[in-house]
This record gives C-alpha cells, structure tokens and sequence, in this order.
C-alpha cells in the first residue's frame, strides 16, 4: 500500500535508527537477542535501517577469544539467529561480526533484510598502535583474494567496495564501513559516496578518552558534508571489558555537516537514537555541487570500482509522520548563539557590500526613502555603520520621508524619530502633489475624486518615491540605497522599473523579511543604536503595509495589510528557501511547512498560500528579478539575482508546479 501524504516516505525521506545495544564479552547468544530486541523496537517506530556497534555479536573487546573456534561458532549461530529473526522485519540490519574465510579471520558489518544476507563488509584498516592490537587478530579486507563468500549457506557479495541500493525507495542507498575506516585520509566511504551511496554508516567500537567525542561528532560533520550525504555512526556501550579501556556508547546521525539525533553517552542503559534522513535534499545537493560530479571524474578508476547490490525493501505498512525538527524559519537558526552569529554575520556583509561599493564608485552620499517599515529600517542601519566605518560624517545619509495617500501618521512618525535618533539628514518630501499630477496627466478617475484603488494608483505613488530619489541623488552626487527584500522579490511585490523596484545599490536583496526582522532586534538587542532602540522595537510592532491604499470608511484605521494580499511572510519565506534552495517539489514544501507550522496554520491555508506562492514566483514575477540592482549575497542559496543563484526565463509558467501541488496535497 503506497504511503498517504502525511508519512515521510511519500516525501523522499527515510528513518534511520542507530542502535547501542547491551553487550556480553563472549556471549553471542545474550547479544544476538539484544540485537534482534532493538531491530524490533527500531522496526515498530518505522525504521528502514538499524546500526549496530563494531563486532556486536561477540563484544569488540574479546581480544585473543576472538581466535577460540567455540567463540566464532556462538557468533556465526548467533548471526544464525538475527537472519532468521529479520524475516518478518521491514528494516535492513547492519551487525557486527567476527568471520572466517579463505582461513582468516576478519572483522565484518553484516548487511541483512528479510532472511537474506545482502553483502559483508570487511574492515579494511587494521588499527595497530596505542591500545589497539587488531592485527593481532585479524586479516585487512585488502588481503582477500576474493569477492563472494558462502555463509549460512547464501552466496554473498564480499568487499569494502559495496553500495546496496533500494529499488523501491528512491535514492535510499548506503554503504558500510568499520571503525579506523573512518579516521583515515580517504575512507572508503568517500569513493561509496562518490558512486551514489545516500547514508553512509559507521560499525564502531571506539573507546571513550577526554575529548575524542567531539573529535568524532567532527569527522561526522565533515564527512557528511563533504560527501553530501548522511552519516549515520555507533559505538560500543554498557557492557565492553573495561580491563584497561572505557567505553561511551556514542550514537550520531548527520546529514550535510548537520546533527539529526545524537545519544546520551557513559547511560547504563541501552539506547536507540533515530533520524529522519532526507534523501531528496541530499540528491538535490549533488545535482547543484559541480565540484561533487568533478570528483567523481578525478577518481573515476575507484568509483567505478564500486558494486552495486540492489534490493526490494519491505517498507513499512503504516504512515511515518516526521519527527525530524524542521524549523520554521529557516533562514535564521533557531539556536540563540548560532542566531546573534548569524545576524552578525549577515549584518556585517552588508556593511562591507555597501562600503566597498561607496569607495569603488568615489561617492561618499547615500540617498534613502524612510518609510518607518522594516526594510528601509535595516538599509538605513546598514547606512550608518557603513558612514562610522568609511569615518564619512552620518549627514551624508541624505534621508527623506515621502508620505502619500495612505501614509499613516504612526509610520510618518517613527520614520522621524529614527533619522533623528541616527543622526542623518532628515527631510520630508509630500509626494501627494506630483502623484496627483501624474494621475491626472494620464487620465485616472481618482484625479477627479473616484474611489479607484488599483494598480495605477498604487504604482503611481512607488514610481514618484523612487523617481524623487534618483533625482536627488544626481542633485546631491549620491547613490540610491534601496530597501527591497529578497522575500518582495521571491513574490514579485515591487514595481518594476521606476519603483522600489530599483535603486543604485540594494543591501536587502538577498536579505528575507523574517531575517530582517531579526536582524533589527538584533541590533536593539546589542545596543548598536542605543539612542535608536526605542523607536526599532515600535517599527518592529506595526503592521507590514505598503500604505498606498486608503483605509476604507468601514474601518479608517485599518492599515492595507501586505500579507493579507500575498500571505503570511513567515510561509512565503519558507516556501521560497525550500524551493530555491533545494528545487522541492510543492506537495513535499507543504508537508514540511504543515510539521513546521501545524500549530498555527492548517494544511489548507498552507496549502492556499503556497498556490499563491508558486503562481507569483514562477509565472508572474522573475522578469523583475530579470533586472534587478547589484546587492551583496549574504547566505548561500539566498539570492535571486540573475547574476547569481537564480537564473530562469521570464515567461515561465507556473503549470507543472501548480499541478503537483493540487493533484498531491490533500
């Protein structure tokens, strides 16, 4: 039965399980069964892979008992056990074992799906210095002379060189290695990788000393991220000899340098971790990383080397919600330090975009339309610390106020309080006159006193600000800051041309609405601005309006509501980074914005402004991002500037995307 819309496996994702099981030295048989306990347990939360420590079946620490011929009998007839148990278990297992063929002896992870062995994986770098002796005991995978290995009477693929690939979960394929693999220049993971493995897994044993943990949360980071791909890794816990070692249990997933789950370590008790790997933000990732492709090419001879084992994978009968954490906004980290460094960052960026622009163009004036909203608040910020850090006196920041038709008089007035509390050149501009001029010289009913509201009406008042500006700038030998956004310009909510639309420099253009508001409590919340703070957190209480509209003799204090027009901001931005920066099909955006935003909003009304998001975007608005100014990138993937990570025709139309999502959200 095919998944409903609400199960992860609908949406290109997969729930991975990493297991650190009790284990007895020497007692296959107690671990056989605490294997096959945790598969179950794994199985019922809708797992369709379970990781388990290096040598599992007989403890990593057995050290010469691993030789005893009554040690690897108990351990085969202990494998013996957790095939026949995998019969009925929608999951692929991946155990550790020690085996013997060709008459050696080698450290093995056990790939096994209903009742089948579907390859072994044979260690291939032999740890031999510090406490660890495994040469002692074991042959290296690159001493097999062969391919295929008989056990328990299957023929098995054999060798480090394995990717096995699910025919009925797409791109769910993954690759095993133990241990030392990992720690190595060149793991054989990275060639897996490179040869289309998805989820890259670690049988460890590793024992615990100061500061190795972190040591391996790191290589899992990188390794993850420099293969792209997620990495799923365990370790041994309760129960390994302590004669002269200490052991931690430590079980992680990351996925593209990113933690998905982690255990707790030094627990008496056994764990169970679990993630919810995306494999199409992943696949996505590869097709976009040119330098990924470039790789497979330099080492071609090795990937190509690579083994391929499909196989049918018994998913499970029931839906699996996501219990992945998926943040509601992601452009900005939900973590507090990360946030205060990401804002950091994203503001210095455009100090640093704007000053450098001002000092190649020899121009020390800006010009700037003050609204009193968020967007012309941040430019106005980004203004004054780029004059501070040019040492340019802050009254060259040329700034006007320009109200109009709709102009309320709480943003009129914050407008003011900030150009005075930032010290800039204030001025005020009624742009009534020369707006109702223009309505008239082209014939529009609202210049004789009709209650047309449309379009013209709006872009006429747009189009006089930014006209006023270029003028002054020319007047005063300045530049024009613009104020426009990135989220404006996922929507197409500018006017094109002579509108906010265009300016000399837009240090927002790649800057979303739900990160500017950060950015701005950001800055009150450090004190930047001190004498500012106080009027920033009333810009960030007021309503997002254009106020070109007159408020209607219903209600004469109701501002034009932007998002009421073209949706909630805190949806748009999370549709727009989902589909440009990972080219997600629409039903899937709305499945991760129902587990993000469920609490707030409904499937319908995500559903409702995703259909209006995906008809702007792709239908009704990239000729404006066709010509937008120059303006500084500020995080990967957050720009639509033609110039850099987004290119598309202009006269796209919006069909395929509306289709997907009609036909597949419920």
């Amino acid at each position: 039965m095919a998944a409903s819309f609400h199960s992860l496996y609908t949406h290109d994702m997969a729930r991975v399980a990493v297991a650190v099981p009790h284990v007895r030295v020497a007692d296959p048989a107690f671990n056989a069964q605490h294997t096959i306990t945790q598969a179950r347990a794994a199985v019922d939360k809708g797992a369709v892979l379970v990781l388990f420590p290096e040598l599992g079946l007989s403890a990593y620490s057995n050290e010469d008992l691993h030789l005893q011929d009554a040690l690897l009998d108990a351990t085969l007839e202990a494998l013996r056990s957790v095939v026949a148990a995998s019969q009925d278990l929608a999951a692929v297992l991946l155990v550790g074992a020690g085996l013997r063929f060709g008459g050696s002896l080698y450290n093995c992870a056990v790939a096994v799906h209903q009742g089948r062995i579907l390859g072994l994986a044979p260690k291939l770098y032999l740890p031999n210095y510090r406490e660890f002796y495994e040469k002692r005991q074991f042959a290296s995978a690159r001493d097999a002379t062969f391919t295929e290995v008989t056990l328990l009477g299957q023929t098995v693929p054999f060798g480090t060189d394995l990717v096995f690939e699910a025919t009925n979960l797409a791109d769910f394929s993954f690759h095993m290695e133990i241990c030392e693999d990992f720690w190595t220049p060149i793991p054989p993971s990275t060639y897996a990788a490179l040869a289309g493995a998805t989820v890259l897994t670690n049988l460890s044993a590793s024992n615990i000393t100061i500061g190795k943990a972190q040591a391996r949360r790191d290589l899992c980071a990188a390794q993850s991220n420099k293969c792209l791909s997620a990495y799923c890794y365990t370790a041994a816990g309760p129960g390994e000899s302590t004669t002269d070692l200490a052991w931690d249990g430590h079980a992680m997933v990351y996925e593209l340098g990113e933690r998905l789950a982690e255990s707790e370590r030094f627990s008496i008790a056994e764990d169970l971790i679990y993630a919810d790997v995306d494999l199409g933000r992943i696949t996505q990732e590869r097709m976009r990383v040119t330098s990924f492709r470039d790789s497979a090419g330099v080492h071609r001879e090795q990937v190509s080397a690579i083994r391929k084992v499909q196989f049918g994978l018994l998913l499970p009968s029931q839906d699996v919600p996501l219990s992945r954490p998926i943040d509601r906004f992601p452009y900005v980290p939900s973590d507090a330090s990360q946030r205060d460094e990401r804002c950091y960052e994203a503001y210095q960026i455009q100090v640093q975009g704007l000053a450098t622009r001002m000092q190649a163009a020899n121009i020390e004036k800006l010009v700037i339309g003050v609204s009193g909203g968020l967007d012309s608040t941040q430019a106005l910020l980004v203004a004054v610390q780029t004059m501070d850090r040019l040492e340019l006196p802050r009254t060259n920041i040329l700034a006007y106020t320009m109200p109009g038709f709709a102009t309320s008089d709480g943003t009129k007035s914050n407008a003011w309080k900030l150009m005075r509390a930032l010290g800039v050149s204030a001025a005020e501009i009624d742009i009534r006159p020369s707006s109702e001029q223009m309505l008239k010289d082209i014939g529009h009913p609202a210049a004789t006193g009709a209650e047309q509201y449309d379009i013209t009406y709006e872009n006429v008042q747009a189009g006089e600000r930014t006209s006023h500006l270029f003028r002054l700038a020319n007047h005063h030998g300045a530049m024009v800051l613009g104020t426009g956004d990135l989220s404006e310009l996922a929507l197409g909510w500018a006017t094109y041309g002579v509108g906010d639309h265009m300016s000399h420099y837009n240090v927002n253009a790649s800057v979303p609405k739900t990160l500017i508001q950060h950015l701005i409590r950001w800055v009150a919340d450090q004190s930047l601005f001190e004498e500012a703070n106080d009027v920033l957190d009333a810009i960030l209480a007021t309503e997002i309006s254009p106020e070109l509209v007159p408020a209607s003799a219903n209600a004469p204090d109701e501002l034009q509501s932007t998002e009421a027009k073209i949706g909630p901001y805190e949806l748009q931005d999370f549709n727009t980074y989902y589909v440009t920066r990972f080219g997600f099909r629409p039903s899937k955006v709305a499945f991760l914005s129902l587990h993000a935003w469920g609490e707030k909003y409904d499937l319908g009304t995500i559903k409702r402004w995703l259909e209006t998001f995906c008809w702007r975007f792709f239908q009704v608005s990239q000729f404006k991002r066709s010509a937008v100014p120059n303006g500084p990138k500020v995080q990967s993937g957050g720009s639509l500037s033609p110039r850099g990570d987004w290119r598309a025709p202009s006269d796209s139309p919006a069909t395929v995307w509306l289709e997907e999502l009609r036909n597949n959200v419920p």
